[in-house]
This record gives C-alpha cells, sequence and structure tokens, in this order.
C-alpha cells in the first residue's frame, strides 16, 4: 500500500480527488523551507472534511499525505505553465500565493530532486487516480472525475479583488459535456447564497484538463471555493456552522454530475 495517499473506492461513477490537500513536509524537505513556508499556507484547508459526505453518494475520494510544497499533483509533470502570461505556481514551487519564498535562499530542489518527487509522490497518484478512473468506467461506462479545490478569497499575487465562491472549471468547456457543465450552471444559477463564475480565473488545472475525455465516457470538473464561505482565513480554522451552506450546494452539484 502507497503511504503517500489514501484511497476509498466508491461503488457510483463519481471520483472525488483533492490533490491539495495534504500538509506532510519530509523533515530533508522542511528543513530547506522558509519558516513561512513550513506552515504549509498554500494548503487546500479541509477539503477532505468538507467533502467527506461524498462517501454516502457512493463516490471513490483520493487525498495525499504530502503538501503542494513537494510537488503539485495539479501541475504536468514537464512543468509547463498552465497559464501563460499570468503569475502562477509550478511543479515543486518556489514561491507563495504571497509572493514570498518558498525555499531559504539556495536551497530550492535541483533537477534529480524535483525528478525524485515526481517518482514517489507525483507518479503513485496519478496512477492511483488512472486506475481508479478505469475501474468506475469499467462498472457504469461513464464517469466523472470532480476535482475539489479551495484558495483564500484574495490572493493579490494570483487574481484581482475578491474571488468569487464558487469557481467551477471545465477547460472552457472540453473536459465535459456541454449537458454536464449546463446542470451545474442551472445548480447555481438556482441558489443566491453564493456568488459563482465558470472557466474565470480558474479553468481546472492539469488534471482536469488531462484526464477529461467526454468523447470517451470521462468527465472532469474543476471547483475552486473561496476559503472565506466555509473557515476562518485568519487562523485556518474549520468553520462547521459556516460550511453548512456551502457544503450543501457541494452536494447539489455532486448529485447533478451524477445524473445521467
Amino acid at each position: 500500500m502507497n503511504d503517500t495517499f489514501t484511497l476509498h473506492r466508491g461503488t457510483a461513477p463519481l471520483l472525488v480527488s483533492l490533490p491539495h490537500d495534504g500538509t506532510y513536509l519530509p523533515d530533508d524537505i522542511a528543513a530547506t523551507l522558509t519558516p513561512s513556508a513550513r506552515r504549509v499556507p498554500d494548503t487546500d484547508w479541509h477539503v477532505s472534511r468538507l467533502y467527506a459526505f461524498a462517501r454516502e453518494l457512493g463516490a471513490s475520494i483520493l487525498v495525499p499525505r504530502c503538501s503542494r510544497y513537494v510537488v503539485d499533483l495539479n501541475r504536468p509533470p514537464d512543468d509547463v505553465s498552465l497559464y501563460p502570461g499570468q503569475n502562477t505556481t509550478g511543479l515543486c514551487p518556489t514561491v507563495q500565493f504571497s509572493g514570498e519564498p518558498v525555499y531559504l535562499n539556495g536551497r530550492e530542489p535541483d533537477t534529480a530532486a524535483i525528478a525524485a518527487r515526481v517518482e514517489t509522490c507525483w507518479k503513485p497518484y496519478h496512477v492511483a487516480l488512472a486506475d481508479e478512473l478505469a475501474r468506475l468506467h469499467g462498472m457504469h461506462g461513464r464517469v466523472v472525475l470532480w476535482e475539489g479545490h479551495s484558495i483564500r478569497s484574495v490572493v493579490p499575487f494570483l487574481f484581482e479583488g475578491r474571488l468569487p465562491d464558487f469557481n467551477l472549471g471545465t477547460a472552457n468547456g472540453a473536459s465535459c459535456s456541454p449537458a454536464l457543465q449546463q446542470r451545474l450552471v442551472d445548480v447555481l444559477e438556482a441558489q443566491a447564497d453564493h456568488s459563482f463564475v465558470v472557466n474565470g480565473r480558474f479553468k481546472g488545472g492539469y488534471i482536469t484538463r488531462h484526464y477529461g475525455r467526454p468523447a470517451d465516457g470521462i468527465e472532469a470538473v474543476q471547483l475552486e471555493l473561496a476559503q472565506v464561505t466555509y473557515m476562518d482565513e485568519a487562523t485556518c480554522l474549520y468553520d462547521a456552522d459556516l460550511a453548512v451552506r456551502p457544503q450543501a450546494l457541494i452536494r447539489r452539484l455532486l448529485e447533478a454530475a451524477l445524473a445521467a
């Protein structure tokens, strides 16, 4: 059993992937990070808790152990930018969302170190993801890959102003069918609690773009959720009362994703 991720295998045609939920830093890597980076501030905090209900829907759930500062599972292994011309972070990030450095001066990973992290953390996650998609597709003839993400509502390094609460990404419609995207939009338009946008600043990362093949019955959607909707962004503490409404809306979105 690989100890770099956990996989709950469900029976429904739905795989929830949470690639930025991990917080673990191996000691040798932690020693090279700045004090602020050791607190892994760019974690998608508490998304495992937020999506725990998905088991009730029969979903499979894939969660990594390591922080994105070890290796970003939602970046391509060749580290080609997903947003050319815009600020972003790479396969082994060297800058935090705050603009501060991740590493102590001169301690950034070299090519060999990056390759080792890809081998030990990135590849196992993607093998598990691909295998689970294949298993569920074999059972149902179709499967939806749901990429669950969250981020602080205000990150000037990445975007101007305040981020909408719910940010759906479908690679501009390429990673899922028009029918699925419309069902999700219908759910969002039917509520008034949260602002939303489709294919705005966050159009879907590597996982959404790489695995979404709607013509083959594999659809992929990314949801980037503003953390202010379910937690205290200053303390990074989960707020169970605050989370009730966004969690209920996520449930309705997943139910719409399961609707054939």
